[in-house]
């Protein structure tokens, strides 16, 4: 069962915000610069909200869970502490990162006089643990290794290693298909009450149901997008947008004829997905979760950049994708 689209006053919106929108590139990474770029960020939500849009924000994790792992293991050699599995790393990043965007956002409406719940939920995505991706991992996480500390770290660790062209080798896992959001019925609740949430963090911590139907996490990343066109169709929401490096999907990209696109259909999105304009580690997986959003019964779907959440959802920046 869904929620009813419409029910409440206001907008219901998922906004997926990629890693830029938290470490652009070009920067460290520190605390103080991952604060200060998400601030910026949540002064656009507190503003949806003062609207009466009902939001609820997704995350991307990288680079930040790949440097929770590094830390990982070298409280292992350094100090002799268990390794934690990856999943927990992924629940980890989820609570960091959540405090950070929740407590950002808590300020930005502090600052208009808003007086409005926000509310972080660590959030299970149940996989099929027959999905191919188990057998052919792919998703890159963490540094870059040369050839011997790569070969020791497969044999100790039973890690999955390949080589990525002219910058050493680097571990991979498995990026299997998102199929429920455990909590969605607990997020759909925090949203009807007009609590501000954010949930599905890194795509949810990849869990399986074991033969006595049980629970169990699992090595994996989820790609966030694909993950957040999941809970909006289960939450009911009307607008999923996506937050990435550029304001406008682009066909021909990088070419001299290059074209940024205002507005296109899900069927045209399907079309040009087929031939081949939106390459699998980029836009790829935005445009499908794009399509699979608005087949659930979505409205409308806003890809671009962080500065222009306000302006592409008045329709004057990004890409919007409707029904066909």
């Amino acid at each position: 069962m869904v929620a009813d689209r419409g029910s409440k006053e206001g907008r219901r919106l998922v906004i997926a915000l990629g890693g830029n929108a938290i470490i652009p590139a070009g920067q460290e990474g520190t605390y103080e610069q991952q604060a200060a770029i998400t601030g910026e960020t949540m002064k656009q939500v507190a503003r949806l909200a003062a609207d009466g849009n009902h939001v609820v924000m997704t995350h991307g994790n990288g680079p930040v869970v790949g440097n929770i792992v590094l830390r990982n293991d070298a409280g292992m050699s350094i100090h002799g502490i268990p390794v934690m599995p990856m999943f927990v790393c992924g629940a980890d990043s989820q609570g960091g990162l959540g405090y950070m965007l929740q407590q950002s956002l808590q300020n930005a409406l502090s600052e208009i006089g808003l007086d409005i719940p926000v509310a972080t939920v660590v959030t299970q995505v149940l996989v099929d643990r027959g999905d191919p991706a188990f057998a052919d991992p792919v998703k890159p996480i963490g540094p870059f290794y040369d050839e011997e500390e790569a070969r020791l770290l497969r044999d100790e660790n039973g890690w999955t290693i390949v080589r990525d062209a002219g910058r050493g080798w680097r571990r991979v896992v498995p990026s299997p298909v998102p199929k429920e959001v455990i909590e969605w019925e607990a997020i759909r609740t925090l949203v009807d009450a007009g609590v501000l949430t954010i949930a599905t963090g890194g795509g949810g911590v990849p869990v399986i149901r074991n033969d006595e139907g049980l629970l169990e996490g699992v090595d994996a990343v989820i790609d966030k997008d694909r993950a957040s066109a999941l809970l909006g169709g289960l939450i009911g929401a009307e607008v999923l947008i996506i937050v990435t490096q550029v304001e406008k999907v682009c066909i021909r990209f990088g070419q001299p004829d290059e074209e940024a696109l205002d507005v296109m259909t899900a069927d045209q999105a399907r079309n040009l997905l087929a031939e081949g304009e939106f390459p699998p580690g980029s836009m790829g997986p935005k445009i499908e979760s794009a399509v699979t959003f608005l087949d659930s019964g979505g409205q409308s779907v806003i890809i671009t950049s962080p500065g222009h959440i306000l302006g592409a959802l008045a329709g004057d920046r990004g890409t919007t994708i409707i029904p066909a």
